[in-house]
């Protein structure tokens, strides 16, 4: 790595935004964002699957802004038992239930001047929902037992992997409360950003080969042509067990298709709602961009290569390289 790359990623850590990794335009949009409604203290909802990096994002936006500088307190709030979550979050006063012997702050004052993010937001039960959507408007809150308002100084950001609109609608999370969000912020699953599959996968390797004291780990073009065909329903948080458990089967430098261990999974159809030729466009552009990344992989990143392997023109692959936003360089990295 050299000084400039160096210097970059030293920025970038700094920033809180080391983690987030990818060159697939959809990607970028979404990480472009967090500069615009990180310097302000909007609330944010970022939706996206379980494994997509919502919480990634939110240490981001957290890091780039003001409060950088404050405790960043991440909750999963459906971790929280039903009747636990009042507590948990607005603490309690002395002898406010039986086993209260003393004050207890909670998660919203140890967020105090810096962010609180609410994981699975949607897991909240409505009587907490109605208590947060008073912080959000008032910025105050009641701890249990307490007779006056208690201020508070923090940023709210939200996370989801449910349809929160559809779920207010049917009466299962307050509509005033998913109204109190500024902004959305959804983020794509891995599976429509597939050119990051390979990055991504080097980041894993050098990350957990340090962990483990394994030593400097590559993949077999095969392992990475396996890697690639893959539709990872649990995302990024799934790649990266592959890649955990790889480098753990593997005593080697390179690792070998075998041990990359996937389920079988079966893709998921497209939407019924969808129309004949919407649903047959989206199915060709996955495949071109899944045909294409795969067959770079497997030419070392040569387009000319790669054209006498597909027996097309090499305008044809260029044409559809510069379509889906497809970098040869980055699918030539380090992959025996």
């Amino acid at each position: 790595m050299d000084e400039r790359e160096s210097a970059k990623k030293n920025t970038l850590q700094k920033l809180g935004m080391a983690d987030l990794i990818g060159h697939d335009p959809a990607f970028l949009e979404a990480v472009g964002k967090i500069s615009l409604v990180a310097d302000c203290d909007a609330t944010v909802l970022i939706t996206g699957e379980t494994g997509v990096g919502k919480e990634v994002c939110a240490r981001a936006v957290h890091y780039l802004s003001k409060r950088a500088g404050k405790p960043f307190v991440p909750v999963n709030c459906g971790a929280i038992p039903m009747n636990l979550v009042e507590n948990e979050l607005f603490g309690h006063r002395k002898g406010a239930f039986t086993d209260a012997h003393g004050n207890q702050q909670g998660l919203v004052a140890e967020a105090e001047g810096g962010t609180l993010f609410l994981d699975e937001i949607d897991s909240l039960p409505l009587e907490a929902q109605s208590k947060l959507l008073r912080l959000l408007q008032d910025k105050t809150y009641r701890p249990l037992g307490e007779t006056k308002a208690v201020r508070a100084d923090i940023r709210i950001l939200a996370a989801t992997n449910a349809e929160l609109r559809q779920k207010a609608q049917a009466g299962a999370f307050r509509m005033d409360l998913f109204y109190r969000f500024s902004f959305t912020l959804p983020l794509p699953p891995l599976r429509d950003r597939r050119t990051d599959v390979p990055v991504l996968a080097e980041y894993f390797l050098d990350k957990h080969g340090k962990e483990y004291e394994r030593g400097k780990k590559t993949l077999s073009a095969a392992a990475l042509q396996k890697l690639l065909s893959h539709h990872w329903p649990g995302n990024i948080r799934e790649l990266q067990n592959i890649i955990q458990q790889a480098i753990l089967l593997t005593p080697a430098a390179v690792i070998p298709a075998e041990n990359i261990n996937l389920p079988a999974a079966a893709r998921p159809s497209p939407p019924q709602k969808m129309s004949f030729s919407e649903a047959k466009r989206r199915v060709i552009e996955e495949f071109e961009k899944s045909y294409v990344t795969q067959l770079l992989v497997s030419s070392g990143g040569n387009i000319t290569r790669a054209s006498g392997e597909a027996g097309k023109d090499r305008k044809d692959i260029s044409r559809l390289v510069k379509k889906h936003h497809i970098d040869p360089k980055a699918l030539a990295c380090s992959f025996a």
